[in-house]
């Protein structure tokens, strides 16, 4: 297990990737990283981390601001969940912890947003805890290393694979131990088909002798996601467009545009607007279709504009929002086919 732990730290010295929440011993931007990290690619977060840290530079300017300022500056990054918990945790931490996120591992995982990875993660990189910070990355390696060909996701299997991790972690240099597990799921011990000959633990790896590291960790199949067909209507009235804040869990608390499940004729269309919006809207027409892809779902538009009177009244549950207010809220990035119909120049 040392020549592991030695070898693994001996390779990152030498090979870590330069990121810009790496070097400091700072709770809350490890915090902000972890969150911004899961599920989303590196290139991806690298402008939105450095742009939410100018806007909330710690953790009571995150608590004190409102959830659509937090949810605007996400906005293109997707799963908001994560933004929504990490500033319901900012406000807890400022109530419970006087603003400091606390070193305790365990006392991290009863703070929202913050799981048992997030919690391993901001103890052993921001204050040099020797604990485990287990995600896939993680998982990969070790199924890889100690040859683990049951399947990842039970909760046998887990145990095994986390008391492993636990047994790596060492007592000096636990962050860069954990970071170090990360860079190399995430450039040499990759899904699919590793670079072995790149590999400093290639010496102690089963898989690698086995000859079988392309096939784990063993995993579930994934559920082929849902096509949702859904028609977009770009209501106008005067110079207002009519929007509603989704209260669903996905994509909660972003405005999205009246969406309608299934396909629709223009005619069909205009009495399903007059009957579920109760609006008489004139001059339907199709301009477009766009996809969306989330992880369970994925939905596939076409997109209308229609004009509702001047003087028409929005329906219960969504809003006519003037124009020039409209990009100042928080929107989905499934939203932009829509969004650039409504930027391009009238005729």
């Amino acid at each position: 297990m040392n020549q592991i732990s030695l070898s693994l730290l001996a390779w990152y010295d030498a090979n870590a990737r330069v990121l810009p929440w790496r070097g400091f011993h700072d709770a809350y931007r490890t915090w902000v990283s972890e969150a911004m990290l899961q599920q989303t690619r590196v290139e991806t977060v690298l402008s939105y981390y450095e742009r939410f840290l100018s806007r909330f530079p710690d953790l009571p300017a995150l608590a004190a601001a409102s959830e659509a300022e937090v949810l605007k500056e996400w906005e293109g990054l997707g799963y908001y969940s994560r933004a929504r918990n990490l500033w319901k945790g900012a406000k807890q931490v400022v109530s419970e912890y006087g603003g400091i996120l606390p070193r305790d591992p365990e006392k991290l995982r009863k703070i929202s947003g913050i799981g048992p990875y997030t919690a391993g993660a901001i103890a052993s990189i921001a204050y040099d805890v020797s604990v485990p910070a287990v995600d896939g990355n993680v998982i990969r390696v070790l199924s890889r290393i100690f040859g683990i060909r049951s399947d990842a996701l039970e909760p046998e299997t887990r145990r095994r694979i986390e008391a492993l991790a636990a047994s790596l972690v060492p007592a000096e240099r636990p962050g860069d131990y954990n970071q170090a597990v990360m860079d190399l799921g995430a450039t040499v011990c990759v899904p699919g088909t590793p670079d072995c000959s790149r590999c400093p633990l290639s010496a102690f790896c089963d898989a690698f002798r086995a000859g079988d590291a392309s096939d784990l960790p063993v995993l579930p199949k994934a559920r082929p996601q849902k096509v949702i067909p859904y028609a977009v209507l770009l209501i106008r009235s005067g110079d207002r467009i009519l929007m509603r804040q989704r209260t669903e869990r996905l994509l909660q608390g972003l405005w999205c545009f009246p969406m309608l499940e299934g396909t629709f004729s223009t005619e069909e269309l205009a009495e399903q607007v007059q009957k579920k919006l109760h609006l008489t809207c004139s001059n339907f027409m199709e301009v477009g279709s766009a996809r969306h892809i989330f992880t369970h779902q994925i939905w596939q538009m076409q997109l209308y504009t229609m004009s509702a009177e001047a003087s028409a009244s929005a329906p219960a549950g969504y809003e006519f929002i003037p124009l020039e207010q409209l990009f100042a809220l928080p929107l989905p990035v499934a939203m932009n086919a829509a969004l650039n119909i409504l930027k391009a120049p009238q005729s």
